[in-house]
């Protein structure tokens, strides 16, 4: 057990050489802890920042009672932050948004309605504030993911989600793997919603994302998911008398 079991929602934040965003994500993160409907609580994940993110995470950690951070040794990836923030977390619920904050956090009030009652609740950006170019790559990467996988999600992309803990920490991590969440709720039998979220553009900082991570990668990553669905175990207990008489 660590402090995250003292709260309800643990809010993942993985972040990579985002330093010129720090200062308002402090601001934007503690004003929606403070007025959270549930107890919760903000986990950067720094995946090998080069730049001075992690010096000024361990700042805000230090002046924030509801903070806190881990940090990776070297860059993994959005999936590996994502696998070792969902490792650290043990409130019963956990939450991700990115820290381009491109979505607000307030937001998670919209979804949290919904989460006892759904393994997966993740946005759906209303309004998209990118570029024709990039909004295109997106949707021709989101038609192609829901033909392979039948998961029917509309934004998988959205950086906005919450999960049942228990269920994140069933899921079977490979690179790219954050893209296809619903997918993989659904393979464990759970439940998905979608709920309208604000998006706004980056104000600073540069986007990670490029051709190849936003449309090449997306094509290539939907066969490992194939693979793996197929090999996927997904067993139910049926009787058992391992339960104390």
């Amino acid at each position: 057990m660590n402090r995250t079991s003292n709260y309800e929602l643990t809010i993942i934040v993985p972040v990579y050489n985002e330093e010129d965003n720090m200062c308002a994500l402090e601001e934007k993160l503690s004003s929606y802890v403070q007025q959270a409907s549930v107890p919760a609580c903000i986990l950067f994940v720094n995946d090998g920042s080069t730049d001075h993110s992690l010096e000024r995470m361990m700042q805000i950690c230090h002046r924030q009672p509801h903070f806190f951070y881990c940090s990776l040794k070297k860059n993994g990836g959005l999936s590996a932050a994502m696998k070792a923030g969902i490792d650290q977390v043990e409130s019963k619920l956990l939450g991700y948004i990115d820290a381009d904050l491109q979505t607000d956090p307030e937001d998670f009030e919209r979804l949290l309605p919904y989460a006892h009652e759904y393994e997966l609740v993740m946005g759906i950006r209303a309004n998209r504030k990118d570029s024709f170019f990039k909004n295109l790559q997106s949707k021709i990467a989101n038609g192609f993911r829901r033909m392979m996988t039948k998961d029917k999600a509309t934004d998988t992309g959205c950086p906005l989600k919450i999960l049942h803990t228990d269920c994140a920490k069933r899921i079977p991590f490979f690179t790219g793997m954050h893209r296809f969440l619903p997918a993989l709720i659904l393979l464990q039998n759970g439940q998905m919603k979608e709920v309208p979220v604000r998006h706004y553009p980056r104000v600073a900082g540069v986007s990670k994302y490029h051709l190849w991570n936003r449309l090449v990668s997306p094509f290539l990553d939907c066969f490992a998911y194939r693979w793996m669905k197929k090999r996927y175990i997904n067993y139910q207990i049926g009787d058992t008398n391992l339960s104390d008489k």
